[in-house]
């Protein structure tokens, strides 16, 4: 049995606001609080997403989607705490006796929101949206588990809601290791055509952004490239990885019937990199990176294969947190002090 296990079982089941150090997080521990873009490292979001898009009569570009990208800033807020949550469980029958396998849960909640800075798209819509405009909302959960039969490969889970009408659980592991994070590249283009840009007329929008990084620096063939870049010149002293598949064990998306038919959100890989960085004056900051990559599936594949198309929705950022305590607002929610 696992210390933290046995600490939980001493505990009853609360709800409180979440504290930095709580050991009972885990892997988690340092998430409490409010992590941002602002002050410190304003435009360090990109987000890229292909979606279906009919241009208007008379256009000599005709692919029939469209290549939207945003720079945007970031609030991740971490604020509730729900320990010694319980799912109830029998282990195997020993000597006649049925011993008792309860898994004992620590939930760690966050809502996140992001407002964009520039939108952009190839072929033009007219829909890039305007600066400051809100582009995202998501409240989720982050559960930290045990398993008592240790039976499972998966220690860590997320839970996202997304107003578009998606639900999401994905599953992973965690990892602390000393220095900075390995940031594996991402294969951007779309799974199920030819991926070649420069002969493969259809990815048109890929090459427009390669040809023309977004903001001079965004390039849709490279999208983490940025991440790494961040990081130069950083003193980053340990790294805390979080993987959540949605696609391994019982994970999965559920979405309603139009999402299901249009451009069916199928699944969801995301990293997070919790960073100890050594100031000059031998304190230390921490900061948040992440890569998410959602598959979109619309279109018949141009390969034979099974299925639709997948058109990879790809999300990068780099903050740090700027306040350790956020303040609880309306409905249970949680904000920043003005």
């Amino acid at each position: 049995m696992s210390e933290q296990l046995r600490s939980l079982q001493s505990q009853e089941r609360s709800v409180t606001a979440a504290v930095t150090g709580d050991e009972d997080l885990g892997p988690f521990a340092l998430l409490p609080g409010v992590w941002a873009n602002e002050p410190h490292l304003p435009g360090r979001g990109w987000n890229m997403i292909a979606l279906p898009f009919g241009p208007p009569e008379g256009a000599t570009f005709r692919p029939a989607y469209r290549l939207l990208l945003h720079q945007y800033n970031e609030r991740l807020i971490f604020s509730l705490v729900d320990k010694a949550v319980p799912n109830r469980g029998i282990g195997p029958v020993a000597d006649g006796v049925t011993p008792n396998a309860d898994q004992l849960l620590v939930a760690l909640d966050y809502e996140q929101g992001i407002n964009q800075l520039v939108g952009e798209d190839f072929p033009s819509s007219g829909l890039a949206g305007q600066p400051g405009g809100a582009i995202h909302h998501e409240p989720g959960l982050f559960l930290n588990m045990s398993d008592p039969l240790n039976e499972d490969s998966v220690d860590i889970a997320r839970l996202a809601t997304i107003p578009h009408g998606d639900s999401v659980l994905g599953l992973g592991t965690a990892v602390v290791e000393d220095g900075p994070p390995t940031v594996p590249p991402v294969n951007a283009l779309p799974l199920g055509v030819d991926q070649d840009i420069e002969a493969n007329p259809y990815l048109a929008p890929y090459r427009h952004f390669h040809d023309n990084p977004f903001r001079s620096l965004f390039d849709p063939t490279d999208p983490t490239a940025l991440l790494e870049v961040a990081n130069e010149g950083v003193d980053i002293i340990r790294t805390t990885k979080l993987e959540f598949d949605s696609t391994v064990s019982t994970g999965g998306i559920s979405n309603i019937p139009f999402i299901v038919r249009q451009a069916n959100a199928s699944e969801m890989k995301s990293t997070f990199w919790i960073q100890e960085v050594r100031r000059e004056d031998g304190g230390t900051d921490l900061r948040l990176q992440y890569v998410q990559v959602v598959q979109l599936d619309f279109f018949p594949r141009f390969d034979g294969g099974p299925g639709r198309i997948k058109w990879p929705h790809v999300s990068i950022n780099t903050m740090t947190k700027v306040d350790e305590t956020p303040v609880p607002g309306p409905g249970g929610y949680s904000v920043m002090a003005s």
